[in-house]
């Protein structure tokens, strides 16, 4: 049973359990003479990784310390369920514990979270063939792994708790940043566009924005730590502001005073001292206006590179998708982009195989990928998913049909995208150093302002320092540079 002195409100309440929980971490760590242990596998997106930092930030704070490797003491996954096959990927990784932690480490504790864990199937399948699973949470409690983690070390042996929606935001609690000059920021959650082929609004839930004076309190105090970079997330950034929270179904709208666009809220983090720099993902062709291209071409802080998913290059394959815009806008859309800002960097998303997709749709797609010149193209080959209304379509495209389109593409996308970044030899950019190469331990590696790797000479002194180099030599999709 709780004690009746556990705050009520969040994040009081998890900072709670996490001191409970580190005087119960440190009596184990005193019984066995050595520190415990975690690891956290991360599959997925943006928000998924950044969910990680979240749950390394707490587990840090109740005394793990963390290894790359699952024969941890508490290993955790958050999962991903874009694809079909991303189940059985977590399967296969349970499997190989299972045996581990029956013969060499009984107190290990394995838990499950993210978008997969959404699904009520996949809870069954854990719950009956997954027996020693210890914890189970989804996408709309990630802030309650404090809480979970006590009540299972004071004796319930199972903890699964899956919330249909969100029911509260809750942002401040530790983190573990992979890098701590930049860091991510949601500035939203879920998704209203439920494209037919996309199980994210089914597991994320629908649009929920923060308060733009949350976002910006947080970015003042990532500002104060030393970041200068820092990523605005959302499944859809162009919706921010739009709406503020669900209740009972109904739309709720954003308070009184604190409603904005999102261009309205990138110009205020322009504004903050110590953040140098300004991406954000992802933006959803349908409702990109004027006015955030004219933010953006405006202020120096937001760098020049948007990703603009178009996923199919025919209009008739866009409507099955429900993607709410045709070929012609999304050139439009493009052209107006690069009369604002001619050097931006526009990278995309691909789906090739799409059911119902013929070979004129194909060549429509090769097409607005040779007129639009994507600086990278992320291509997929077209999953079923069940759950989806995609996954009902009877006219699903051959496999072979579907590989050859997919190498044609593959191919496009590459001589375009090794064309489009060769226009910067000579240059010299703005880097900001983010680590030592994992090749050459002479060598730094850092991004452009455009997301472009750029690999020199240095000391790991300029690590997250914004420095001036020359691309010197392009090798593909990266640069060898030199520090001037």
């Amino acid at each position: 049973m709780y004690n009746i002195d556990i705050p009520e409100l969040e994040p009081d309440r998890q900072y709670y359990f996490m001191n409970r929980c580190k005087e119960l971490i440190y009596e184990k760590q005193v019984e066995l003479n050595r520190p415990l242990t975690y690891c956290v596998t991360t599959f997925g997106c943006q928000m998924n990784a950044h969910d990680s930092e979240k749950l390394k930030g707490i587990l840090e704070a109740i005394g793990y310390e963390e290894v790359d490797d699952e024969s941890a003491d508490f290993v955790i996954y958050n999962t991903c369920t874009v694809r079909e096959n991303a189940n059985q990927k977590l399967y296969g990784h349970l499997g190989l514990l299972k045996n581990y932690k029956k013969t060499k480490n009984p107190n290990m504790i394995i838990a499950l979270c993210g978008c997969m864990m959404q699904e009520t199937h996949v809870v069954e399948t854990i719950r009956t063939k997954y027996p020693f699973v210890n914890i189970v949470f989804g996408t709309h409690n990630i802030y309650k792994l404090a809480e979970l983690i006590y009540n299972n070390l004071t004796g319930e042996k199972r903890v699964i708790e899956i919330l249909e929606k969100s029911t509260q935001t809750v942002e401040a609690l530790p983190q573990k940043r992979k890098y701590s000059f930049k860091s991510g920021v949601n500035i939203m959650y879920g998704c209203n566009n439920f494209c037919s082929y996309c199980i994210v609004p089914y597991v994320r839930g629908r649009e929920k924005s923060r308060k733009p004076e949350d976002i910006l309190t947080e970015i003042r105090e990532l500002a104060r730590r030393g970041v200068k970079e820092v990523m605005l997330l959302g499944q859809n950034v162009n919706s921010y502001g739009k709406i503020y929270d669900y209740s009972d179904g109904k739309i709720v709208p954003m308070p009184e005073g604190d409603s904005i666009t999102f261009p309205a809220l990138l110009k205020k983090v322009c504004e903050i001292d110590g953040i140098e720099r300004i991406r954000f993902m992802t933006s959803h062709p349908k409702d990109l206006s004027d006015e955030l291209i004219k933010v953006m071409a405006s202020e120096p802080k937001i760098c020049k590179h948007l990703h603009l998913p178009v996923q199919s290059g025919s209009t008739d394959i866009l409507a099955k998708m429900n993607r709410r815009y045709t070929k012609e806008g999304y050139l439009s859309l493009v052209d107006k982009i690069r009369q604002a800002m001619p050097d931006i960097s526009l990278t995309t998303d691909i789906i090739v195989g799409f059911p119902g997709e013929t070979e004129e749709d194909f060549l429509d797609t090769l097409d607005i990928v040779s007129k639009v010149k994507y600086d990278q193209a992320f291509t997929f080959i077209y999953s079923k998913r069940t759950g989806t209304p995609a996954a009902s379509e009877v006219n699903q495209v051959p496999e072979d049909v579907v590989k050859d389109r997919f190498n044609r593409l593959l191919t496009l996308v590459n001589t375009i995208s090794n064309e489009r970044i060769n226009r910067y030899s000579g240059q010299t950019k703005d880097i900001l150093v983010e680590e030592i190469n994992h090749q050459d331990s002479n060598l730094l590696t850092g991004r452009t302002e455009e997301n472009i790797t750029v690999h020199f000479e240095g000391d790991s002194s300029l690590i997250g320092d914004i420095i001036k180099v020359k691309l010197i030599e392009c090798r593909g999709f990266y640069y060898i540079g030199e520090r001037i």
